[in-house]
């Protein structure tokens, strides 16, 4: 996968400060707050700008994706411990030591949480002023482009919320009101089917996938991926089907990194190996569900029996600082399919999805990711194969930050897990009389 390194670095550095100041912002801030800068900047000049509008919608990617205030090292870190995919490196490490701790050691000050709560929150609030203000640029192709980018960093930070929040802010200003979590994910769904209606009517222009990062974000298929996910998550089956069969397996989606730029697990976790590393050499699973010994997926995620401790160490999507982290995984298409077909009592067609993903080998995958094992004969009842459904989403999206909303969805005892739902932030609780109550578990 070769990347534009001096086109990156070139945006990289335009927006340095850019995001930069929004992190400054966001760690101040909450739901209940005016995300927009003092300086009205957002409001009265950049707002009525194409260029400006690609540049805020290249920002926000770098608010979800850089960085240890970044979505993607907040998720992974939170979703990670809390559900054993991690094991901690040093207790000094407060926030991290309270999630993998777990229970109700986990609480209003965790800082992961807060981070994930707040930046998730600043994407949504930011896209949607950029979705509103592109849809008034008379270069439609420009605006379908703009619309549909940021659409991805939104529908992303919604479903972050939801999946790890009993309730999500059902707009984000003053004394937001709050929703149920399933109607973040219909929030989700909704705002990428408004996406893709713009990019069906008018195509996306090809000046500005020339402005947008090198070898990252594909963006149509991405909205698919991502409603497919979420349709899942609601139960909507059909529509998950639907929209996982519209994602091209063939194409790479991802939050791409350089050396200006680095990957953020890499950066404060595997190059340092002062956070956290990977549990054991069985991904966390519980024994009945270890990985197979042949399953070449498991030392494509981690390094094994290495001589100086820990044993087990981050290897896959984590193991450079240039290493690109995807969006979204062709197995994880194949799984929804499974899932989707088994919920609905149509076991055989489950059962040839799954086999897609357990004989998939390295070479046929875009990410050289691929268990390349024989497939499964069964009969199986519909139990037993939702398990072994769950078994290989386990594998196939570690250290993802997908696990615990896989764990509710599949009944796992609690045993397995540190935390059910997370406690709300007090950065949100201490401006919101709406905050609801936290969860016991």
């Amino acid at each position: 996968m070769n990347i534009d390194m001096k086109k990156n670095n070139s945006i990289c550095m335009r927006l340095f400060y850019y995001g930069y100041g929004l992190a400054l912002i966001f760690t101040l801030s909450s739901c209940t707050k005016d995300y927009i800068d003092p300086s009205r900047a957002l409001n009265e000049e950049a707002l009525s700008s194409s260029q400006a509008l690609t540049d805020i919608s290249i920002g926000l990617q770098r608010t979800y994706s850089y960085l240890r205030t970044s979505n993607i090292y907040n998720k992974v870190t939170a979703n990670g411990f809390v559900t054993n995919e991690l094991l901690l490196r040093n207790e000094g490490n407060i926030p991290e030591l309270q999630l993998s701790t777990g229970g109700s050691t986990v609480d209003g000050t965790n800082t992961v949480l807060a981070g994930l709560w707040t930046s998730s929150n600043k994407i949504i609030y930011d896209a949607n002023l950029v979705i509103q203000n592109a849809r008034k640029l008379a270069d439609k192709n420009r605006a379908s482009g703009i619309i549909a980018y940021t659409t991805v960093l939104k529908a992303l930070s919604l479903g972050d919320l939801a999946m790890n929040w009993e309730q999500v802010p059902a707009t984000v200003g003053r004394n937001a009101s709050f929703v149920d979590r399933m109607e973040g994910y219909r929030m989700a769904i909704s705002s990428v089917d408004s996406a893709l209606l713009f990019t069906e009517t008018d195509s996306i222009s090809n000046a500005f996938l020339q402005d947008i990062p090198a070898a990252s974000i594909d963006i149509k298929n991405t909205l698919y991926a991502l409603k497919a996910r979420y349709s899942l998550y609601i139960g909507d089956y059909e529509e998950a089907l639907s929209a996982a069969s519209q994602v091209d397996l063939k194409k790479v989606s991802v939050f791409a990194y350089d050396n200006v730029s680095p990957n953020p697990i890499y950066t404060f976790a595997t190059s340092t190996n002062n956070v956290f590393q990977p549990k054991d050499e069985h991904l966390g699973l519980p024994e009945a569900l270890y990985p197979d010994p042949n399953d070449q997926r498991v030392l494509f995620y981690i390094e094994n029996a290495n001589p100086a401790p820990p044993a087990v160490r981050i290897k896959g999507f984590w193991f450079t600082n240039e290493s690109p982290i995807p969006v979204y995984l062709p197995g994880e298409m194949l799984l929804i399919k499974a899932e989707a077909y088994a919920r609905t009592s149509r076991l055989d067609l489950a059962l040839i999805e799954l086999n897609k993903v357990i004989t998939k080998r390295p070479n046929d995958d875009v990410y050289g990711l691929g268990a390349a094992m024989p497939g499964l004969t069964g009969p199986y009842s519909e139990e037993e194969l939702l398990t072994l459904i769950y078994k290989h989403r386990c594998i196939e999206l570690f250290i993802s930050g997908l696990k615990l909303e896989d764990m509710r969805r599949f009944n796992r005892p609690q045993t397995e897990m540190k935390r059910n739902f997370f406690p709300y932030p007090f950065v949100e609780r201490d401006n919101n009389a709406n905050t609801p109550a936290d969860p016991a578990f």
